[in-house]
């Protein structure tokens, strides 16, 4: 697979603070736990340049805004290619990360389970057929595929016609066990339009059973059949499965900030562990484990679900790049997380933003808004042809287009001379 040519960097310029900056701005490596492994293709010391002193002087301007009067801000900007931190403000402050938890699932995701990775959903049957009757039950399988929709449906209904079966007398039974049977995350809102947490859907709806049976009705087969709910069976035959890409789930879980599908990933996560049935807390334990081993307290931080809706995510700024920076040096990581990412005024949630000047078709993020929460965590390149990631998380922001107006005024800086 190709790399992104924006990922081949020029080791040109770029360096630390200058001393005339203030201690908010300096970060060295004693303090700073994302400074502690240096990079073993870190620009050396004596050839590195400084980064345009004006870059940190436009955004410290942009905090004295009338808006963080009565709201948090928490942003950290990290020079990827000269391996520094370049700008800071409250980055350690733990706030409500809103759809930038996405990031934190993402590349929790492909670092665990890898970016061959597959969504299964299965078709199985027990008893005997014999006269076109099969006289057993038909076990729909569900492993969380939120892409699950009327092609893969017809393929299933397909593959029993080509057994040449026109009547199943038995059950048609629902096998859930992948997951626990709680269908709404931790601190979800009760009045928001959440998705449901099954991991037998068709077309993102809880109801594979009775769509299966009125879809085999359809083409003829008689169904004298009831529906249940179990566990499969040792010994049972496969009839047909149904794959859905990592990359393809990705796609729609970042561009699109589509929450079913950061909470079906959430869940492979989960399921990875090797627990069955899996639960929120085996993702939680391994996207911890993941934050343990890039530097970082894990406990400093409360992660609740895996698309961000949850009001009990605690996270700071310095862990969002602290993840992305983790995925940088990780090409099996990167290759698959970049191409998922928004596209300043090109698509997914950045579409109608930042059209214009030097951040359109250069800033890759992920967006986040709820109720008083509006952030931001990507990739963009500088002027000088530095890869930096930044994260920027705004907390009691209750207009949130102001919020997402000073991200672009953020990132037109970063990537303007």
């Amino acid at each position: 697979m190709k790399r992104y040519f924006i990922v081949i960097m020029s080791l040109i310029c770029i360096c630390v603070p200058t001393a005339a900056q203030t201690d908010n701005d300096l970060i060295t490596e004693r303090e700073d736990p994302l400074l502690s492994a240096t990079s073993a293709d870190s620009t050396a010391a004596d050839s590195i340049l400084p980064w345009p002193q004006n870059v940190q002087a436009k955004i410290t301007d942009m905090l004295g805004d009338r808006m963080f009067d009565t709201s948090q801000i928490g942003i950290m900007v990290y020079d990827l290619t000269a391996d520094s931190a370049i700008f800071r403000h409250n980055e350690r402050q733990t706030m409500r990360p809103a759809s930038t938890m996405k990031v934190l699932t993402a590349i929790t995701a492909i670092d665990r389970l890898g970016g061959s990775y597959r969504f299964r959903t299965s078709l199985y049957h027990t008893g005997v057929i014999e006269n076109r009757t099969l006289t057993g039950d038909i076990w729909c399988v569900g492993g969380f595929d939120p892409l699950f929709n009327s092609d893969d449906m017809n393929a299933f209904v397909e593959s029993i016609l080509q057994m040449g079966v026109d009547t199943i007398r038995g059950r048609i039974v629902a096998d859930k066990s992948m997951k626990d049977t709680l269908r709404y995350g931790e601190g979800w809102c009760w009045d928001d339009d959440n998705p449901v947490l099954s991991p037998l859907l068709i077309s993102r709806k809880d109801r594979f059973a009775e769509r299966f049976v009125e879809e085999l009705e359809s083409r003829g087969v008689t169904v004298e059949a009831e529906l249940a709910q179990g566990r499969l069976p040792n010994g049972a035959f496969i009839v047909c499965s149904r794959f859905h890409t990592i990359d393809q789930v990705l796609i729609r879980m970042m561009k699109d900030s589509d929450n079913l599908f950061a909470e079906a990933m959430f869940y492979q996560i989960a399921s990875a562990t090797g627990n069955t049935p899996a639960k929120a807390s085996h993702a939680r334990t391994a996207i911890r484990k993941l934050i343990s081993r890039i530097g970082l307290d894990a406990g400093a931080y409360r992660i609740a679900d895996g698309s961000g809706l949850s009001l009990y995510n605690y996270v700071s700024a310095e862990l969002e790049v602290g993840m992305l920076r983790y995925a940088f040096r990780n090409n099996e990581i990167f290759v698959h997380l970049y191409p998922s990412m928004a596209i300043a005024g090109e698509d997914g949630t950045l579409k109608g933003r930042m059209r214009g000047g030097l951040t359109s078709g250069n800033v890759h993020a992920k967006t986040g808004t709820l109720t008083g929460i509006s952030s931001l965590a990507g990739y963009c390149t500088a002027s000088n042809g530095h890869t930096l990631c930044f994260a920027i998380i705004n907390q009691g922001v209750m207009q949130g287009r102001s919020g997402r107006a000073f991200h672009d005024r953020v990132c037109t800086v970063l990537c303007e001379p």
